[in-house]
């Protein structure tokens, strides 16, 4: 029942519309600290990325004959093998960003019905903004693609930043930080060694094909990182406003998650209080 209370301003509905100093406090209180994150977000994309960027924009002489020289190399030592140029498309279509984005959906789906749902939400807000993200940047770039004497390749689009290498951070940062809390040490050094290949593999693909610059490749997994730590902190802010003990990302993301992934079907909430 509605409980009226009168006060200096005149009959008040408190339950309505008054809100307790705990309340507005707590409030306050995540407001800044996701004023603190939005901070430390902007700063982690802006720096090194603005430094690409300007670099790339003013075609600063040593960058611009870095992308120039590397890209005319590979792909002269692409063309010259026909067994690796075919290597090399053949990995474009296994590492294309629509796989990726399959595999984290494909988990997402898999978390879902394990009754890990608020790690699934995670992991596919991240890659749903992360491709956003890199959507937009791309136009706003607007890099027109390498133009060599001997192309290998095609792509549409733009260049800055490779989709390909930006995805393949995204997803595989995401996938490992989703499995972090079930693996073991031999198990975390097995996932993070495969990652890290397929990043490399995916960024060095797309400078050989002659579709991409180095610069371009740098670009991506800069962006990428800088999207799984913004997300990452967001979700961390949320697990301590529901009363969670802190956590790192050399745990996951959700650390709690771990019975779900393993096949407990009771609530997370439950077997944290527990």
């Amino acid at each position: 029942m509605t409980r009226l209370r009168l006060g200096y301003h005149g009959l008040v509905l408190r339950d309505a519309f008054y809100r307790p100093r705990d309340q507005r406090e707590a409030r306050d209180h995540t407001l800044s600290s996701r004023l603190v994150l939005a901070g430390v977000a902007a700063f982690l994309v802006a720096v090194p990325f603005t430094l690409l960027l300007v670099l790339v924009l003013s075609s600063w002489a040593p960058l611009a004959r870095l992308d120039a020289d590397t890209a005319e190399d590979l792909t002269r030592v692409a063309a010259g093998h026909p067994w690796l140029l075919h290597s090399l498309d053949v990995a474009a279509t296994v590492f294309d960003p629509w796989v990726f984005r399959g595999l984290v959906l494909a988990v997402v789906v898999w978390l879902w019905f394990r009754g890990a749902r608020r790690l699934a939400m995670w992991a596919a807000a991240t890659t749903v903004l992360g491709g956003v993200l890199g959507g937009v940047l791309k136009s706003v770039v607007a890099r027109a693609r390498p133009h060599l004497e001997q192309p290998v390749a095609h792509a549409g689009g733009y260049s800055f930043p490779s989709g390909h290498a930006f995805n393949s951070m995204l997803c595989v940062g995401v996938l490992i930080l989703v499995f972090l809390p079930v693996l073991r040490r031999a198990g975390r050094v097995l996932a993070y060694t495969l990652g890290a290949l397929v990043v490399l593999l995916t960024g060095f693909d797309r400078v050989a094909l002659g579709v991409h610059y180095v610069s371009d490749v740098l670009a991506g997994w800069v962006v990428a990182l800088a999207c799984i730590a913004a997300t990452s902190a967001a979700f961390e802010i949320w697990r301590r406003e529901r009363g969670h003990a802190p956590s790192s990302l050399s745990e996951g993301v959700d650390p709690e998650a771990a019975g779900s992934l393993e096949g407990d079907q009771s609530d997370p909430e439950t077997r944290v209080r527990q």
